[in-house]
């Protein structure tokens, strides 16, 4: 971080809270507030989290514009976020667990407030802020191993198989088939590190009747094959 001035930075100061470090230092100009954290997303959900949101995403405490569901949105995230300061600096009992949950919910609410802006990227933001193709995305969530064809996800949002298929890679940045493999591949591999559950169990899970086909579309999707991912899992654990 930088204010555009080209001068060196006073020195900075680390010192640990109970809950966080905290790096300061003595300028005198104007003052900058920044809580930082970070996420860890293990595969195989980190695919989706990967592909399908923005690589950055600036969510603002105030959007003009904004219609009332996501004025209120934004104003329980501004509140989240001033919880989680005051729990951070007050280093009460309990706080990084506080901390813990609390962010858990910060990420959450977040991806809601940028869905529900008037300028979501393009991704699963953009889709699930679209009230016509929102239908068909949760409908992929919910039911993953329903056998799902363009048609009838495009009856589910009231539209033509072309028009679906249109608007929704328009939203997306992919099809809607891209979606529903990815969403099935990633509790597949979710599903395999579970020692007592065999192949078979897996691909019926995810809607193959087939576990040849299960195996192609895992190995296609992952770069390894449903044994091969079983047990790079097993040696990670």
């Amino acid at each position: 971080m930088h204010d555009g001035s080209g001068a060196s930075p006073s020195p900075a100061h680390v010192r640990e809270a109970a809950n966080f470090v905290i790096s300061e230092n003595s300028s005198s100009g104007e003052q900058l507030d920044m809580l930082c954290g970070r996420f860890i997303v293990d595969a195989p959900h980190d695919r989706l989290i990967g592909q399908y949101l923005p690589r950055t995403l600036v969510v603002r405490s105030r959007e003009s514009g904004a219609d009332a569901d996501a004025a209120s949105a934004i104003d329980e995230l501004t509140g989240l976020v001033h919880l989680m300061r005051l729990e951070s600096l007050e280093s009460k009992l309990g706080g990084f667990a506080m901390l813990n949950a609390l962010s858990s919910a910060l990420f959450t609410l977040t991806l809601r407030v940028a869905s529900e802006s008037l300028r979501a990227p393009t991704g699963l933001l953009a889709l699930a802020g679209h009230p016509r193709l929102f239908p068909a995305m949760s409908a992929m969530l919910q039911e993953p191993a329903k056998q799902w064809t363009l048609p009838m996800l495009a009856q589910l949002c009231n539209m033509s198989r072309a028009t679906f298929m249109r608007h929704f890679e328009t939203m997306l940045g992919r099809s809607a088939t891209d979606l529903l493999a990815d969403i099935r591949m990633s509790i597949a591999a979710n599903a395999l590190r579970n020692p007592s559950v065999g192949t078979e169990a897996v691909a019926e899970l995810v809607g193959y009747q087939s576990i040849a086909a299960f195996r192609r579309a895992f190995t296609q999707r992952t770069g390894n094959t449903p044994g091969e991912w079983r047990r790079n899992a097993r040696q990670v654990a």
